[in-house]
């Protein structure tokens, strides 16, 4: 049964401008000098200064909730037992707040009542829901929106001082890529806690074997080569009474104007595996193909890239992601060195090293969407900022770079990604009808 159209939803027309005031472009330290910081296999620890501890129950404020949010949210409600609390949730259509707090409630169980204390007051619906939502006296907040609202959701919460857990992709495009990281930046400085979606940097295994890549268990890398080829996602059909607006929300993984196209939305895990074995520098260019090969059934975004990364130093990076019905499925990451191979099979517990210095993993796997919200609270129970803000930028940029340099047929590089001057968003948001885009031809569609 599909979900009733939200009739109660009222416009708020909140233009694009209102939605990313206040982000700027962050200085060259912060997009260049930190970048080599999360190399580790912990999460990145940047020193920000010691602040006062936080009160016994932290209240949590979700904002985006469906799927991945609801799933966030019952992870942070398990991150201690019976000090975080759900008290406020926003989406932009009211019945996702209504479903994701009855999927809640029946997954907590017996804690629900004492877990949820979500009142009508407490959930906002619209396109402005995220702000009074966080307006509240929330202490952290989920940030699971579609993408595109990502950096305005986060410029904000931090200039509430509220810790985040901000999924991923940050951004769809370079505009967005600045505001992150300029919010990055206040955050550190604010020493507000900041955590990211990319989930494979909190597993276990994986942390132990690309720990072992970069510090050298491979020798010196020089190439990478990672998959993520899966199936397609669903989609909703359209209602006659839905407007373009609210069916393009309600499949927002089809719009690259909403996801970023499926090599951001999803196989940014694997171009981010691919940063932390090079250390988290940035290559020096991308150059890319795609294209479209299965029926139109809504949406724009292709579904199927590939990509090399010039490092500029004979280093290169290679990425392959397709969304096919009925192929063969994979999603690997395999790192070549000097002294070795690293290999490492996502869906499987397979994690090994071959060459001069063997290893096979045998570290317990663990749950690592439950681990993101562990390390969260832990951070912030400890007085001290954990901040994953400039990797997760500079691994959804590179995301973005496949993209451009797909859509264009052209070389990219780094600079001009960063520097890129394509805004995907809308000139203000509100139900009803969404302007026509243009598909992207490569060779005559051009780099902005």
């Amino acid at each position: 049964m599909q979900p009733r159209r939200p009739s109660r939803v009222r416009r708020s027309g909140i233009s694009r401008r209102t939605f990313v005031k206040g982000a700027a472009a962050a200085s060259a330290p912060l997009l260049f000098g930190c970048s080599t910081t999360s190399v580790g296999a912990a999460p990145v620890v940047i020193g920000a200064p010691e602040r006062k501890l936080p009160p016994e129950i932290l209240k949590v404020g979700l904002i985006g909730a469906g799927g991945r949010g609801t799933g966030a949210a019952f992870n942070a409600l398990r991150a201690e037992k019976g000090t975080v609390v759900l008290t406020a949730v926003a989406d932009i259509l009211p019945d996702r707040v209504k479903g994701s707090l009855a999927e809640l409630r029946n997954s907590l169980g017996a804690d629900a009542d004492k877990l949820i204390q979500v009142t009508p007051e407490r959930t906002f619906t619209g396109f402005d829901s995220y702000k009074r939502l966080i307006d509240t006296d929330v202490d952290v907040v989920i940030l699971t929106t579609p993408p595109i609202f990502r950096p305005a959701t986060l410029a904000y919460a931090v200039e509430k001082r509220k810790h985040v857990f901000c999924e991923k992709p940050v951004a769809v495009d370079a505009p967005g890529i600045r505001s992150v990281l300029a919010s990055v930046e206040r955050a550190r400085a604010a020493g507000v806690v900041l955590v990211s979606g990319l989930c494979w940097r909190y597993h276990h295994r994986q942390r132990e074997l690309f720990g072992r890549v970069v510090d050298g268990q491979i020798g010196d890398v020089q190439a990478v080569y990672t998959t993520y080829n899966a199936g397609p996602n669903a989609f909703v059909p359209k209602k006659p009474d839905q407007s373009a607006m609210e069916h393009a929300i309600r499949n927002w993984y089809h719009f690259t104007w909403l996801g970023g196209d499926h090599v951001v939305e999803q196989a940014v895990h694997s171009i981010d595996k691919m940063a932390w074995c090079f250390k988290d520098v940035p290559p020096k260019s991308v150059v890319a193909v795609g294209g479209r090969s299965t029926p139109v059934q809504v949406g724009d975004r292709w579904d199927h890239f590939a990509a090399t990364f010039d490092y500029g130093d004979g280093r290169k990076g290679f990425h392959m992601s397709r969304q096919w019905e009925g192929c063969a499925n994979e999603n690997h990451d395999y790192a070549y060195g000097t002294e070795g191979k690293a290999t490492v099979r996502g869906w499987d517990p397979y994690q090994a090293i071959e060459g001069k210095h063997p290893w096979v993993c045998t570290t317990p796997g663990n749950d690592m969407y439950q681990a993101e919200h562990d390390e969260l609270f832990a951070a912030i129970r400890s007085g001290k900022a954990m901040n994953d803000g400039v990797r997760m930028a500079h691994s959804t940029l590179l995301a973005i770079m496949v993209r451009m340099a797909a859509y264009t047929g052209q070389v990219i590089t780094w600079e001009q990604a960063l520097n890129s001057q394509e805004d995907l968003g809308l000139p203000a948001y509100a139900f009803g009808d969404l302007p026509k885009r243009e598909p992207p031809v490569p060779g005559r569609t051009q780099f902005i």
